[in-house]
């Protein structure tokens, strides 16, 4: 049976809970484009983001370890599909627009420099007089202006849904670029359930890539009751397996523990607030999707434990402040010379007339971590080839 797109329009309908956000519900696209006969705008979206050159990039950016430090380790585009993964499965048992979610979720991390939140902090203090630098609204910036795949706009021209839910990503109450969106309104359930799942992602793949690594040990995590309640329960019920699989299975109780209370909590929230529509859950005046206190206590705890063993470990230090020199002094090297940075990148100084600065820094921003190596090899390395 062909399902066409009025047809699945029809199907979530049905379907979906009445806080969820519909297809045809969309405020549609900057630019107006003829909807596609097989496909959901929210598909489309998520299908733009896929194909888009930002996101191949993640393939090559940190983590938290280095490209070159070893292949098991996550990427920032493996961090990606674990976050996505985990948010269609939390919108799924909330009855939840999965593919608006899916979107959201799949492009929150588009604008993230090279080398992790290494590379965010230095461009934001080289920024500071050009307006500063967060990844969540370059990560607008790369949709909506950076990435050009179409011949009538800039753009990947998202709906306005995946736009909001990027730039709305965490805290962006503060944040300039979100005054589009009216700061004052929060993004709809499914955008705000991404900003739990990247964090239920990364607290788990953090344990299991800092382990591996052998910064991090089992003693070291023995006083985070999130990681050391999954670790029991691993144990117990796979007694005298391999530690490669013990350690798996404790991350994968993890999430479990993790996205069922979220689920749980979130559906007590919608409930106890009567929640009943989009503009219900836009007009909230807090974000519905939380972790239950008790769960809360366990996530802080457990990041404050990781901070302590593993973020501030000497050689992620070592890596992270290499990171931050190759950045600031690329980014000084081309704000002395311009004309060092390839002529379509120029072009966007000259022609469009776009502010230095702001070119610099997109054009670092979409690095991997080994090309940003290579470019500082070729401009500071006399014997590198240019």
């Amino acid at each position: 049976m062909l399902r066409d797109r009025e047809q699945l329009e029809a199907l979530e309908e049905r379907t979906l809970a009445a806080y969820a956000m519909r297809s045809r519900q969309s405020r549609k696209r900057r630019f107006d484009e003829p909807e596609h006969p097989l496909r959901t705008v929210f598909q489309r979206d998520r299908d733009r983001i896929v194909h888009s050159a930002a996101f191949r990039r993640l393939e090559y950016k940190t983590q938290v370890f280095v490209n070159h430090e070893g292949d098991y380790y996550r990427t920032r585009l493996t961090h990606t599909l674990e976050t996505a993964q985990i948010t269609r499965t939390i919108a799924r048992m909330l009855g939840l627009n999965e593919d608006l979610a899916e979107a959201v979720a799949l492009a929150h991390d588009l604008g993230h420099p090279p080398f992790g939140h290494a590379g965010e902090r230095i461009l934001n203090e080289l920024m500071e007089d050009y307006g500063g630098f967060d990844h969540n609204a370059q990560s607008l910036r790369t949709v909506d202006w950076i990435e050009v795949r179409y011949p009538h706009f800039r753009g990947l021209n998202l709906s306005h849904e995946v736009r909001e839910g990027i730039i709305k990503h965490s805290d962006f109450h503060n944040r300039p670029a979100a005054v589009e969106f009216d700061v004052e309104m929060y993004p709809c359930l499914e955008a705000q359930i991404v900003d739990l799942a990247d964090e239920i992602a990364y607290s788990a793949h953090d344990v299991d890539d800092g382990i591996k690594s052998q910064m991090l040990t089992a003693e070291d995590l023995k006083e985070s009751r999130l990681y050391t309640e999954a670790a029991k329960l691993a144990e117990e019920e796979g007694a005298g397996c391999d530690s490669s699989v013990r350690r798996y299975q404790t991350v994968t109780r993890m999430i479990n523990g993790m996205v069922g209370d979220l689920v749980n909590s979130i559906n007590q929230e919608t409930q106890r607030a009567d929640i009943k529509s989009v503009e219900d859950v836009r007009q909230a005046g807090r974000t519905l999707a939380h972790f239950s206190p008790q769960m809360d206590e366990r996530v802080r705890e457990h990041k404050r434990i990781m901070t302590a063993r593993l973020y501030l470990h000497y050689r992620v230090r070592r890596m992270t402040e290499k990171a931050a020199r190759v950045i600031e002094q690329l980014f000084k090297a081309y704000m002395k010379e311009p004309a060092q940075m390839p002529p379509h990148v120029l072009a966007r100084i000259e022609r469009d007339g776009e502010l230095q600065a702001r070119v610099v820094a997109d054009y670092i921003a979409g690095m991997t971590d080994r090309f940003a190596l290579q470019e500082h090899r070729k401009l500071f390395d006399p014997h590198e080839r240019v």
